[in-house]
């Protein structure tokens, strides 16, 4: 499956964005996707991700209660929708996907259990 985020841009502290992830390829719906940012100078960190079947979504604490994820079948699209933004969230975000559906909870917070990639959307947040 081929990946493309969007939706990133400059917003002030207490805002709100959401980042889309479209995917081209077969069976989408049976891709768990998972959300990771890249901030500058540190390395990648998961944010957030939600099973195929969607009965399991689990996010960082620096994010949970703040962002979501959701996903339209249909439209081969997952949202992170992203509330009360703070400068610390300034950073690159990525989509990943994976088929790898016999996976633990946490094991999907592990970027290297992903196979497939989108190219980033960078994410600026002013305090």
């Amino acid at each position: 499956v081929q990946l493309q985020a969007s939706g990133g841009g400059l917003v002030q502290a207490g805002d709100s964005l959401r980042l889309s992830c479209a995917a081209s390829g077969h069976a989408f719906s049976s891709f768990t996707i998972g959300w990771f940012r890249r901030a500058p100078g540190k390395e990648r960190e998961f944010v957030g991700y939600e099973n195929w079947s969607r009965s399991m979504e689990y996010y960082a604490d620096s994010v949970k209660g703040r962002f979501t994820i959701s996903r339209d079948n249909a439209k081969n699209t997952v949202f992170l929708q992203m509330n009360s933004l703070k400068a610390e969230d300034t950073a690159t975000y990525y989509c990943a996907a994976t088929n790898r559906f016999w996976l633990s909870k946490m094991s999907y917070t592990r970027s290297t259990e992903y196979e497939s990639w989108g190219q980033g959307t960078q994410v600026t947040v002013s305090s």
